[in-house]
């Protein structure tokens, strides 16, 4: 094409630009690529301009932001307003001469202008004050963690406060900056850790996980223990370790009843059918052990009731006996069945723990034999005393089976035989209702005078107590308190 068509056409077209941008002049509408707000106004009349600033300051939200916390607002929640009509009469001024003419050769090209903003210092404060809650930092204490049975430090963090005043003042100076951002940086003061060392507790944690904890579960019917080593890393499991809010050196721990129910119930099912453990006392127990810093659980075995089918030539008298228990006990457990058994029958046998209601002491037994005619006491695994005794006689006799020092009365009254009854310790009732019990006592007397049996001793000579010597019940009274097994054997 010629260089005389080119020119004609530049020409051409520079001239449309020019009736374009003298008819948008006489119009009064805003020039091509002119925005606020991010908002496009170009083509618009000024009246529709500030329609539509209005509208998107309505949709404008401001950050608040500090470290990783955010929070959204309303400008006019921080004292900020938008004078609309006056932000559209400055659009409206903009590219209203030569470099106007520029832009409509550059579509492409945008000019922002800033809004016309107001801005009350005493509103943008008491909005911060009172979100300064929800956009605090707060510090973190140092702590531990156990993963694994291993302790590990958790190290302190600096919290952050919102600074008000500041953080108002800040934006009274970057106001336009702020809004046409959408962000507020947030001015703070830092808050110190209330705990910032916890080598202590740290040490102590490792200390309470160095070793096994022992489970020791006693059944005090066998006299005998079961023994369950747990490695720290499974007990370590059930606690939650925490430092002490009030002593950094300190430890609080917070049982995790999940895994230790578990593993309980895991070994009480796997005794033997008739034997169980007392899942919510043994949780109590693992509680209170590892409260006071002991690593050693005394659990107790239970024992179901049983049944027994009859064989021929048993009685009420012979099976209570057998299993240990006085025969009313039976009778009661078994309403109805009367002085007649039927081989074949079968007979509810009630848990010898009736026998054992308070709390077992441990490392005292007391043995009686009433084929021997004797007792022993035994301290943990020595013999204290081993002394001559007489049981119940033939028309009522002493009940073997596994009872407990229930009672202490320095001196008993039997009404039935009219028998004051010294050192008197009880450890069973022959019949469950009644008032009295069978139980140890020194040589008795009779009408306040005479004393009885004290060539005795060595035969049956009572109507079911244990007789000691004076002498001996008054040292078997002081050393079994109450609690304390006694095994009766046949």
């Amino acid at each position: 094409m010629p260089v005389w068509h080119t020119g004609r056409w530049v020409l051409a077209l520079l001239a449309a630009s020019l009736i374009v941008f003298a008819l948008l002049y006489d119009l009064g509408m805003i020039m091509p690529g002119v925005q606020v707000l991010g908002t496009d106004l170009s083509w618009m009349s000024r009246a529709r301009a500030e329609e539509e600033i209005e509208r998107t300051w309505q949709r404008w939200p401001i950050r608040l932001e500090v470290e990783d916390h955010a929070l959204y607002v309303a400008p006019a929640d921080l004292g900020i307003s938008l004078d609309a009509k006056a932000t559209a009469q400055a659009a409206h001024r903009r590219g209203r001469f030569l470099d106007g003419i520029a832009r409509l050769l550059r579509v492409q090209a945008r000019v922002d202008v800033s809004p016309v903003l107001r801005f009350d210092l005493a509103t943008a404060e008491a909005s911060l004050r009172s979100r300064a809650d929800l956009l605090r930092v707060p510090a973190v204490n140092a702590g531990l963690r156990v993963e694994g049975g291993q302790v590990e430090e958790m190290p302190p963090a600096v919290g952050y406060a919102v600074d008000a005043p500041a953080t108002a003042l800040w934006l009274s100076h970057r106001l336009t900056q702020v809004v046409t951002e959408g962000r507020l940086p947030l001015v703070v003061s830092p808050v110190r850790p209330l705990v910032e060392d916890v080598g202590a507790a740290v040490a102590r944690a490792r200390q309470w996980l160095a070793s096994p904890l022992a489970v020791r579960a006693y059944d005090p019917i066998a006299d005998e223990s079961v023994l369950w080593s747990v490695q720290p890393e499974v007990w370590g499991t059930w606690l939650s370790l925490s430092v002490s809010q009030g002593d950094p050196t300190r430890l609080d721990a917070e049982l995790d009843k999940e895994p230790v129910y578990a593993f309980l119930a895991a070994q009480s099912a796997a005794l033997a059918p008739d034997r169980y453990l007392d899942l919510v006392k043994s949780m109590a127990a693992v509680s209170e052990t590892l409260d006071s810093e002991r690593w050693d659980v005394r659990l107790r075995i239970y024992h179901r009731e049983q049944q027994h089918v009859v064989q021929l030539g048993e009685t009420v008298s012979s099976i209570a006996r057998d299993r240990g228990m006085p025969y009313p006990w039976l009778l009661e457990a078994n309403p109805g069945i009367g002085d007649a058994l039927t081989a074949g029958q079968t007979l509810v046998i009630p848990s010898p723990d009736l026998f054992l209601p308070l709390p077992l002491v441990e490392g005292k037994r007391i043995v009686v034999s009433i084929s021997q005619q004797a007792m022993w006491a035994y301290e943990g695994d020595s013999v204290r005393w081993v002394w001559p005794v007489s049981t119940g006689i033939a028309s009522s006799p002493t009940s073997p089976g596994v009872f407990q020092i229930q009672s202490h009365d320095p001196n008993a009254y039997a009404g039935s035989w009219d028998l004051w009854m010294p050192y008197f310790m009880g450890i069973y009732r022959p019949v469950p209702a009644s008032d009295f019990m069978n139980g140890f006592h020194g040589f008795p007397t009779r009408d306040g005078a005479t004393l009885l049996w004290t060539g005795n001793l060595g035969y049956p000579i009572t109507y079911g107590c244990i007789l000691v010597s004076t002498a001996n019940g008054a040292a078997l009274y002081e050393w079994a308190e109450d609690g304390v097994v006694v095994e009766i054997q046949p």
